[in-house]
């Protein structure tokens, strides 16, 4: 059977795609995290903080680095000044969920900005939405059964307003430190089960935006400690069972690792035989320009990004272009794609 899908959103995934149809986007929709680290840096330099700074970061880095991808993930609370900055050619992803979560209920609940709407958000310019699900597919059945109500509503509400949805998807479990050895141990499991869930048509999620499926500091051959969860072989072995349970286009996300680890991780994946569509790429990308924006200003930033932050991006595009796969490959290839005019119903 052909895939079907919308026109509206069939031309916003070209639009999301470089043009070897690979998703090669900018992550910039950081918003807890990055007010702790502008925080801290401002503390370390005795700089004085205030929230003008996460919307002048936002702003200059969306304009340097957005014309070097294929699209820009952001959000209006903080990243308004960002949206308006973006090129005019690189596609927008809007993040739709609020920043967190309330730590004093159980499960990490996921929750909706209140005041949009997928059809508000398409009508504010953007041509996907994200939404990110903290997950553990062995917490009790009365909180995953929420997370997968809200991941189907999330789905339905995006085929209705015929924009892509983007599912982040962060694995946990709360009887470990998420960078401990014994989480590591578990983490491919949990990463591959998330993805056997959510990849079901049910959800009508369009790309998947998934962590590495293993902790890189634990993997025995790039680790000078003596602790290991995996070999090498293993780690590869993961990639290509999350590749294989997928039945849409997936991505990963960089999780804030070095640039070098997540170069690494990707040429892996390629080596692998993973079938993946590209990356989200955020805080790998530029996260060393917030210790230098907060030291030496916008133009100190500005000669950052237009340095290495555009060398993190080229030679991340460079190694996706060696080893990702068109978004629509996931599907069978585009000749087994029905595109459908939906704009006539009501």
């Amino acid at each position: 059977m052909k895939k079907v899908i919308s026109k509206g959103k069939f031309e916003r995934m070209n639009k999301l795609s470089n043009d070897q149809n690979i998703i090669d986007a900018l992550a910039l929709d950081q918003r807890g995290s990055l007010v702790n680290g502008m925080k801290k840096a401002s503390e370390k330099y005795g700089k004085l903080f205030s929230m003008q700074l996460v919307y002048d970061f936002k702003e200059i880095v969306s304009e340097v680095l957005s014309p070097l991808s294929s699209a820009v993930l952001l959000d209006e609370q903080m990243g308004f000044k960002g949206i308006q900055a973006k090129s005019k050619d690189t596609g927008l992803i809007m993040s739709y969920e609020k920043t967190g979560y309330d730590a004093d209920t159980p499960g990490r609940l996921p929750s909706l900005i209140p005041n949009q709407s997928a059809q508000m958000m398409v009508e504010n310019g953007a041509d996907a939405l994200k939404v990110l699900i903290y997950y553990n597919p062995n917490d009790p059945d009365e909180i995953n059964d929420v997370k997968k109500a809200f991941a189907e509503r999330y789905g339905t509400e995006g085929l209705a307003a015929e924009t892509p949805t983007f599912l982040e998807i962060v694995t946990y479990d709360d009887r470990y430190d998420s960078k401990s050895l014994d989480f590591a141990k578990i983490k491919p499991d949990l990463v591959l089960q998330s993805m056997m869930e959510f990849t079901k048509e049910k959800y009508h999620i369009d790309v998947l935006k998934m962590e590495i499926p293993f902790n890189p500091t634990y993997i025995k051959e790039w680790t000078d400690g003596d602790e290991y969860a995996y070999t090498e072989e293993q780690a590869k072995g993961y990639l290509k069972e999350l590749s294989d349970e997928a039945t849409r286009p997936f991505i990963f996300l960089s999780a804030g690792v070095p640039t070098p680890v997540f170069q690494r991780e990707l040429k892996l994946a390629g080596d692998s035989g993973a079938k993946f569509s590209g990356v989200l790429s955020g805080r790998a990308t530029w996260l060393e320009g917030v210790d230098i924006y907060i030291r030496d200003g916008k133009d100190g930033l500005i000669d950052w990004l237009k340095n290495k932050g555009t060398r993190n991006v080229t030679e991340l595009t460079k190694i996706l272009s060696e080893n990702a796969t068109p978004w629509f490959e996931a599907y069978g290839g585009l000749d087994n794609i029905q595109v459908v005019d939906t704009s006539m119903v009501k």
